[in-house]
């Protein structure tokens, strides 16, 4: 309501938003531009004001320069003042009163009375007095008293200040004219200097237009900036690491939650097909329906670790659990072929963490051993001084050794064209599980015979 009822307000300020530059070269230029215009026109007044005081300052010299030389020829001895004839006669002749008290005793042929009159004032005012006065030109006159003697004097000159003025107005006109030229190079200048500097930002710009966060290692760097830039470009490459550490986490953990959840999923998937594949009887049924449902209580559980593991990096969840109990459970998910044994043992003390989690951090594990094992695939369990201790071990090829240091490393595999389904993510996912519960996953070099990943977690 009230821009509405002040619309030369509302227009104002659409003009200035109009004439605003858009740029920041165009505002920064804008900036020193009125900067400059500012202190030269201070300057420029500063100037003119003492030239014109300069040239005053020499018109009364001038002046009083005659009026003492006029005052030689005036005779104050006597009681009577008497202008006495000498060679600064021609001095009368340009524009000289000489006073007798107040009594005119001299005076310029053909002055004009208003000049007259002026001199008249400062006659009766006695003093040594200078004044300006501007009837049809500008002129100024001053008054010299002269002492000597009983009678009193005075002598008065004028100045023509026309031939001051012109050149006070020639000095003014040329301080315009240098303004304009240095305002017109300060925008011109600061343009170009404005420009130059912030073309490494254009740079940057484009730059950062071009690279891609999580594809591309390339950085802004500091070499060869200024010290504003270098500061910018610091902050944005860490800001770009940052971006670039999220995006990796965030498809590390969705390529964790494809491969873990790929297990259950192909276990709905496979009951499916077997109970549509033709009748069964309600027994059957009812086994089908135990069987999707422990799956995708599976897939549940599985979202549910990996989120709580991934949130804010945070550290698991305490809990405990009967790893013998929990660890057969776990055997029964997988389906080995009918050579293949897979025994679980040892003691049962408890272990630190959630079923859910042991789960998650041995699921890999064992898919692994299961998927190389000529026969065997052992899982035991054994207190130590300082934890539980989980022994995964196989009977299969092992490990290639050129590859044991790149185990651990997420999206690995020793040999892609073996035969066997994986995308790496087990290994990874289950040394980072471990490590989230204050454990660790590593892999056994001094067995020989197959493979033997030991799993430590705190005790229960």
């Amino acid at each position: 309501m009230r821009e509405a009822n002040h619309p030369p307000r509302r227009a104002a300020r659409e003009l200035l938003r109009f004439l605003t530059p858009r740029t920041l070269r165009g505002r920064l230029s804008l900036v020193a531009l009125t900067t400059a215009a500012l202190l030269m026109a201070v300057l420029t007044l500063a100037f003119n004001a003492v030239a014109q005081q300069r040239l005053q300052h020499q018109a009364d010299d001038e002046l009083r320069t005659r009026a003492a030389a006029v005052a030689t020829t005036v005779d104050t001895t006597g009681t009577a003042v008497h202008v006495v004839e000498s060679s600064h006669d021609n001095l009368l002749d340009s524009n000289v009163w000489i006073y007798a008290g107040r009594h005119l005793l001299e005076a310029p042929p053909g002055t004009a009375s208003p000049l007259t009159h002026v001199a008249d004032r400062l006659a009766a005012r006695g003093d040594r007095l200078c004044v300006t006065t501007s009837s049809h030109k500008p002129f100024r006159l001053c008054a010299l008293p002269v002492a000597g003697g009983r009678a009193e004097a005075t002598v008065i000159t004028a100045l023509d200040l026309s031939p001051y003025r012109s050149s006070a107005d020639t000095l003014l006109l040329g301080s315009l004219a240098l303004d304009a030229v240095m305002l017109a190079s300060t925008y011109a200048l600061t343009r170009l200097a404005v420009g130059r500097a912030l073309r490494p930002v254009g740079a940057m710009t484009d730059q950062a237009a071009q690279w891609s966060a999580v594809a591309s290692a390339e950085r802004f760097g500091s070499k060869g900036h200024p010290a504003e830039l270098t500061r910018l470009g610091t902050s944005l490459d860490s800001l770009l690491d940052r971006i670039r550490t999220l995006l990796r986490h965030e498809q590390q953990l969705t390529g964790e939650l494809s491969h873990e959840l790929r297990t259950p999923l192909s276990r709905i998937i496979a009951e499916l097909d077997w109970w549509q594949g033709r009748p069964r009887t309600a027994d059957q049924t009812r086994a089908s329906h135990r069987v999707i449902t422990d799956a995708a209580v599976s897939m549940r559980t599985i979202c549910d670790t990996l989120l709580d593991d991934a949130r804010d990096g945070a550290t698991a969840t305490p809990g405990t659990a009967e790893p013998l109990i929990a660890l057969r459970q776990l055997a029964k998910l997988f389906c080995p072929p009918a050579h293949l044994t897979i025994t679980v043992d040892g003691s049962c003390p408890a272990v630190g963490v959630a079923p859910a989690l042991l789960e998650r951090i041995v699921s890999p594990l064992l898919a692994n051993a299961c998927r190389y094992a000529r026969t065997r695939v052992t899982v035991h369990v054994d207190g130590t001084s300082d934890g539980v201790r989980i022994d995964v071990t196989d009977d299969g090829p092992g490990v290639p050794p050129p590859f044991v240091p790149h185990l651990f490393e997420p999206g690995r595999r020793a040999d892609t064209a073996d035969g066997h389904t994986g995308a790496g993510l087990g290994l990874p996912l289950a040394r980072r599980l471990a490590r989230s519960a204050d454990g660790d996953l590593r892999f056994d070099h001094r067995h020989t015979a197959g493979a033997r990943f030991v799993v430590s977690l705190p005790a229960g």
